[in-house]
C-alpha cells in the first residue's frame, strides 16, 4: 500500500507547461513581435540609425551589438555545470543519438530544406540582391545562409526549460548542454564554412573562427570562471537564487535589443515585402518538426526510456539562435538578410517547442519509463510525472 506522502503527491495537480517560465520567457514570441514593430518604426523614422551604428564599429563589428550579443550568451554559460559531462559515459546511447542528430543529420537537412524552399520554390517571390562581404548575392541565398547558421547551432539555453517542462531526464539535458557548448568550439567554424561555401558564400577561415571565439568561447570561459568563483565564495544557493535571478532577464533584454537593431536596419524590406518573413519561417518550421520526429522515432527504435528520448528529440529540434544571430552579424553585418533569417528563427522557436513539449507528454506511454530520472534536479517534477 502506498504511503500517505506518495498518495499526496499523486493527487497533486500536474505542473503545467509554461508555469515555471518568467514573464519574458513565457511571452518571448510576443516580445519579439513587438521588437520587430519597434525596430521597423525606428528604421522608418530614424534612417540615420545605420550610419550611427557604423560609426560605433571596430573592424566591422558594432560595439553596441557586440555588447548585446555577449550578454545573450554569458548567462547561459554560467548555468552550465560542465562537471556533469563525465556522467555521459554511464548512459552513452542517448548522448550518441543526440550528437549524431545535431552534428551529422541536422545541418544537412537544414541545407536541403533551405535550398528546396528558399532556393527553388520560393525564389520567384524573393526578388532582390544585397552585398555580402564584397560580393553581390541574391536575397534568397542570403536567407539560405541564415538558415544554415541556425541549423548548425544546437540549443543550449531554452532546452533546459524544455527538458523540465516535459518531465524528462534533466541530467541528460545538462550533459548535452555541456557537450554541445564544447563541441561548438570545435565543429561550428569548419562546418559553417563548408556549408556556406556550398552556397557560393566564401567566408574567411579566420573570420568565422574569431566569431566563434568571441561569441561562444569568451562567454564560455567567463561563465565557467564566474560559476567556479561564486560556488567557492557564495555557494550554490546564492548562485541560483540571487545571481541568476538578476542575470536571466539581462539575457532576454539583450536578445530583444539586438532584434530591435536588426529590424531597424531591415525595416524597409519588411514594409515593402512582409511575405519574406513568412517564406523564411516555412522551411525552419518544417526542419524543426522533421528533426524532432526523426529523433523521437529513432529513440523508440533504440529502446530508450521516455525520460531519455524526450530531451534527445527536443535538443535536436531546437536551435541556438543566440550564437546564430551573433555569427550572422559578425560575418555578414547587422543589416544583412543572413541576420534577418536567424531572427525569424527566434519567432518560431518558442511556440513550436512548447507544442513539441506537449506532444512528448501526451506520447510518453510509447516508451519504457524511468520517472526517477526526471527528479534528479527538482523533485517537484514528480507531480507532473504521475499524470503522464
Amino acid at each position: 500500500m502506498s504511503s500517505p506522502p506518495e498518495r499526496s503527491v499523486m493527487s497533486s495537480s500536474p505542473v503545467q507547461a509554461g508555469g515555471t517560465l518568467n514573464i519574458f520567457e513565457r511571452y518571448l514570441t510576443v516580445w519579439v513581435a513587438c521588437c520587430i514593430v519597434v525596430g521597423i518604426g525606428l528604421g522608418r523614422f530614424f534612417p540615420d540609425l545605420a550610419t550611427l551604428l557604423d560609426a560605433m564599429s571596430v573592424h566591422q563589428v558594432s560595439i553596441p551589438v557586440a555588447i548585446c550579443l555577449f550578454f545573450m550568451m554569458y548567462p547561459i554559460m554560467v548555468k552550465i555545470d560542465f562537471s556533469q559531462a563525465v556522467k555521459a559515459a554511464r548512459t552513452p546511447k542517448p548522448v550518441i543519438l543526440t550528437l549524431v542528430v545535431n552534428w551529422l543529420i541536422k545541418p544537412l537537412t537544414m541545407v536541403l530544406f533551405a535550398q528546396v524552399f528558399l532556393g527553388q520554390w520560393f525564389r520567384p517571390w524573393l526578388v532582390g540582391t544585397e552585398l555580402l562581404r564584397g560580393t553581390e548575392v541574391a536575397i534568397a541565398d542570403s536567407y539560405i545562409a541564415g538558415a544554415i547558421l541556425l541549423g548548425i547551432a544546437p540549443c543550449t539555453a531554452m532546452v533546459l526549460m524544455w527538458g523540465y517542462l516535459s518531465y524528462s531526464n534533466q541530467g541528460h539535458t545538462l550533459v548535452m548542454v555541456a557537450i554541445n557548448s564544447l563541441t561548438m568550439l570545435v565543429l561550428y567554424a569548419p562546418l559553417g564554412r563548408w556549408l556556406l561555401a556550398m552556397g557560393d558564400l566564401v567566408v574567411p577561415w579566420l573570420t568565422i573562427v574569431l566569431s566563434v571565439a568571441i561569441y561562444v568561447g569568451l562567454p564560455l570561459v567567463m561563465g565557467m570562471a564566474s560559476r567556479t568563483w561564486i560556488l567557492r565564495t557564495k555557494g550554490r544557493v546564492w548562485l541560483d537564487r540571487v545571481f541568476l535571478h538578476y542575470l536571466n532577464p539581462i539575457a532576454t533584454i539583450a536578445l530583444l535589443t539586438t532584434i530591435v537593431l536588426l529590424f531597424a536596419l531591415k525595416g524597409e524590406l519588411i514594409v515593402e515585402q512582409p511575405l519574406h518573413i513568412a517564406l523564411i519561417a516555412i522551411p525552419l518550421f518544417i526542419q524543426t518538426n522533421f528533426i524532432f520526429g526523426l529523433t523521437y522515432i529513432a529513440a523508440q527504435k533504440l529502446g530508450l526510456t521516455y525520460e531519455d528520448a524526450a530531451p534527445a528529440a527536443l535538443i535536436g529540434a531546437s536551435n541556438n539562435f543566440e550564437v546564430s544571430i551573433a555569427t550572422a552579424v559578425m560575418l555578414f553585418g547587422l543589416n544583412s538578410g543572413v541576420a534577418l533569417a536567424t531572427v525569424v528563427g527566434v519567432l518560431i522557436e518558442v511556440p513550436v517547442m512548447l507544442m513539441l513539449v506537449e506532444f512528448c507528454k501526451r506520447t510518453a506511454f510509447w516508451f519504457p519509463r524511468e520517472p526517477e530520472k526526471a527528479t534528479l534536479l527538482d523533485p517537484r517534477c514528480l507531480k507532473g510525472i504521475k499524470s503522464l
